[in-house]
């Protein structure tokens, strides 16, 4: 089994910025790929940023050159780095996990935490 645990978010202005952790706790065999998603109010969760375990990144377009996704392998964390916040990053942001073992396929969810932008 897989955990995941957020920590990281708060309120911030905008142009602010914010770090978010990710610790993964229990097995990590067959992990690939850990991502960071958001999910705004009323609206449907959406990729943010994800590393391969070779260490190649996708960016949504909305964050590129602003927001850098890394890990400690050391300390089985994820980082996200958010600079020059913008009120609509405003979101619940959540770590993921995907395993892939032979054919078998499984996506793990942090708790999320609550990022919030102001004006």
């Amino acid at each position: 089994q897989v955990q995941l645990v957020e920590s990281g978010g708060g309120l911030v202005q905008a142009g602010g910025s914010l770090r978010l952790s990710c610790v993964l706790s229990g097995s990590k065999l067959g992990i690939d790929a850990m991502g960071w998603y958001r999910q705004a109010p009323g609206k449907q969760r959406e990729l943010v940023a994800t590393m391969a375990t070779s260490g190649s990144t996708n960016y949504a377009d909305s964050v590129k050159g602003r927001f850098t996704i890394s890990r400690d392998n050391a300390k089985n964390t994820m980082y996200l780095q958010m600079n020059s916040l913008k009120p609509e990053d405003t979101a619940v942001y959540y770590c993921n996990a995907h395993q892939r073992i032979l054919i078998k396929e499984n996506d793990y969810w942090g708790q999320g935490t609550l990022v919030t932008v102001s004006s």
